[in-house]
């Protein structure tokens, strides 16, 4: 093909920017309530993300990548005219990438998911008509745009509650939290283990049956728990401080707690969101090298690895003014809280990325923080901040499609 060598590195180039932006916007989702509940500073959960965040992405984030990269488009149109996905997947890397760093400029917690998918949408529909585009693959995924905020709520809901009946309603809450925190720490390691070994490493030729998985995902879970319970033995407890807040040493087990459930979002978050980033760029790097589109091609390594890179900088650069909009100023977080919350959204999440469905990590994080906010009554939420929030959720589907419309045809009146 023409021109190949410069459409794969403008593909690196955009879809870099696009991780960038997935790391200034999204990665708040798994790091805000950690930093709101002040379990972690901001240093400790950039450091935490980084290495979370990436691993994730490199791990298991193949499975997503399939549906971003083929499944909104009838590929089988674009055939005779392979540049046409070319110009139209740089055009959705840069459009959503431009709205990513627009959102998080005024600390808006957007959807990665919806930023890409409407920048493809849109593209499709100026390039093929309407007929290219997968209504019913689409379809899908905004249901799961309704669905996932829904279930996280549900789950963070029923987590919290079952902590306020075995630790905070207690006549002992101390001694209880130090019972019941670790059985919630193996829980969060476990479930992330388990996903991720059965559907997350396919594409690295691992591939574990559902007993070796099971058994795996316990090692790890049990591994996880003992560290966890050297470190809740290893904190200095003072009975002066509960007479402030009746919860102080309390919320100091669940910081613990906290670190272990940030580690498990940060990690299903880089394998789902990784996805938005480096999908587009594969379908470039695939087409400029063939001269051909084709549906399943293999998902080198090194754009994981550049996908990856690129969330990292990304939160480490401009990631602080969306973790103060979803770890503050929605509702009052502290670590037992902000766990209820962040675990609930990682199963959410990591159940998705199992199925090859990307759902929005910002949908279900505030969904799972709305959960526990309702826990604890309605008057617990901000309603106004929610309510931006919301707002924001909607423009951004149509803001992708109309950059990604005039992107792509200033692309294509440049190279044809």
């Amino acid at each position: 093909m023409e021109y190949a060598a410069l459409f794969i590195a403008l593909a690196c180039v955009f879809g870099f920017f696009m991780a960038w932006g997935v790391g200034a916007n999204d990665v708040a989702n798994a790091m805000g309530t950690s930093v709101g509940s002040r379990a972690l500073t901001i240093k400790q959960a950039v450091f935490v993300a980084a290495i979370f965040e990436f691993a994730g992405a490199w791990l298991a984030g193949g499975e997503v990548t399939q549906t971003i990269r083929s499944g909104m488009l009838e590929t089988g149109l674009l055939e005779g005219s392979p540049e046409v996905l070319v110009y139209g997947m740089l055009a959705s890397l840069l459009a959503a990438g431009t709205w990513l760093l627009v959102a998080s400029f005024f600390g808006w917690p957007v959807s990665t998911t919806h930023s890409i998918v409407g920048a493809i949408v849109g593209f499709a529909i100026v390039a093929l008509g309407m007929e290219a585009v997968q209504w019913d693959r689409v379809g899908t995924i905004a249901m799961s745009w309704v669905v996932s905020p829904a279930l996280a709520g549900v789950i963070s809901f029923a987590l919290f509650r079952s902590v306020q009946l075995l630790i905070l309603d207690t006549q002992d809450p101390l001694v209880n939290a130090r019972r019941f925190v670790p059985f919630y720490m193996f829980l969060a390691a476990f479930f992330t283990a388990l996903i991720t070994l059965l559907k997350g490493l396919k594409h690295m030729g691992l591939e574990f049956s559902m007993l070796e998985s099971y058994v795996l995902a316990a090692a790890i879970g049990l591994l996880v728990t003992a560290l966890g319970v050297v470190a809740i033995r290893r904190l200095h407890f003072e009975k002066v401080s509960d007479r402030e807040f009746h919860f102080t040493n309390v919320e100091k087990v669940f910081g613990v707690l906290m670190v272990v459930t940030a580690c498990a979002m940060a990690f299903a978050h880089g394998s789902n969101d990784v996805a938005n980033a480096v999908g587009p760029l594969a379908a470039v790097v695939s087409v400029s090298q063939s001269g051909e589109v084709n549906a399943h091609t293999p998902m080198p390594m090194w754009i994981l690895l550049l996908g990856g890179a690129g969330i990292v900088l990304g939160l480490v650069t401009y990631g602080h003014k969306v973790i103060a909009t979803v770890g503050r100023n929605i509702t009052q977080l502290t670590p037992s809280r902000g766990f209820a919350a962040t675990l609930a959204a990682a199963m959410t999440v990591v159940l998705a990325s199992g199925t090859g469905l990307p759902i929005s990590t910002t949908h279900t994080l505030v969904g799972a923080i709305l959960g526990v906010g309702l826990a604890r009554g309605i008057a617990a939420i901000n309603l106004g901040v929610v309510r931006t929030v919301f707002m924001s959720w909607i423009i951004t589907l149509p803001a992708g499609a109309l950059l990604s419309i005039i992107f792509f045809l200033i692309i294509r009146a440049s190279f044809s």
